[in-house]
Order: C-alpha cells, then structure tokens, then sequence
C-alpha cells in the first residue's frame, strides 16, 4: 500500500505554511543584503544536509517519517546557530536573527510532531540516528565555511 502524502491535511497544510514563511525570510534577507550592499555571489553548497539526509530510508511512511526528521535537525541546529551568532549582531541585525530563532524552533518542533504522527510510534530511536549522524557531521573540518559547516580547516581571513 502507499503511503499517500495528498491524504494528510495537517502535513500539507503546515508544509505549505512553512514553505511560504522560508520563502519570506529569503526575501527578507535579500532585502538587508541590498540595503548593506552585500553581494549575494554563488557559492557551492554545504554538504551538511546531503550527508544528513543518507540514511534516509525509501519505503513510505518510513522515507516520509526519515525525511520529517531531518528538517527537524536542520531547522533545530539552525534556532541554536541563531543563538549563538545574535549577541554579536547590531541592533536590528540581531532582532532579524532572534526572530528567526522563533521560527526555526518552532518549525523543529513542527517537524518532529509530523514525523511522529507519520510515524504511529515513538520515533525517538530514529531521531537518535540523525542526530549521531549529525555530531559527527558538525565535528568533521570543512574545507569551507558554511552556517551547518563543521569547523574550518584552515583560519578564516579577516577582511581588509
């Protein structure tokens, strides 16, 4: 039998929600960038999510359930990042981050109730797995500097 995402209401009905709010702090984000006269140059992206989404498994609900789980972390590492980047902001830099802290945290906690009910069963064992993956993932060195990167190999520069 499969797994039919079209019958879930509440999943698409939030998904939808979410997609439109990330979408919104892109152009947000934009917008500060214009202002400050930053570049928004192409940049290859980071491999946290890629390595991330590995043992994700193939069968419904379970690839559903998998995939739920790793916006989860995404979204949770992001609300921490958040945290620990705001303080060293200006003023209306770090009221910018603090509200996407908000958002972040609640878009976790979001995704871990839609893979739970995916799921009909304590999914704590399969959020384990992500998460291990993870540290192991954010303790590994870079070679570049990325928000979900893990530490650099070699120093940044500083700008001139």
């Amino acid at each position: 039998l499969m797994y039919r995402y079209v019958d879930n209401h509440d999943l698409l009905n939030k998904m939808s929600r979410l997609a439109r709010e990330e979408l919104r702090h892109f152009e947000q984000v934009m917008a500060l960038m214009k202002k400050r006269g930053v570049d928004y140059p192409h940049i290859e992206a980071a491999h946290y999510a890629g390595q991330l989404r590995r043992p994700i498994r193939t069968s419904e609900p379970h690839r559903l359930v998998d995939i739920l789980i790793v916006g989860a972390v995404i979204e949770a590492r992001s609300c921490e990042r958040f945290a620990k980047i705001a303080p060293f902001l200006d003023d209306d830099l770090q009221k910018f981050y603090l509200s996407l802290l908000k958002s972040e945290a609640r878009h976790y906690q979001d995704y871990l109730k839609l893979a739970q009910k995916a799921a009909g069963i304590d999914i704590s064992d399969r959020v384990d797995v992500f998460l291990s993956l993870e540290k192991i993932i954010i303790e590994t060195e870079s070679d570049e500097f990325r928000f979900h990167s893990g530490p650099l190999k070699r120093p940044l520069k500083k700008a001139s």
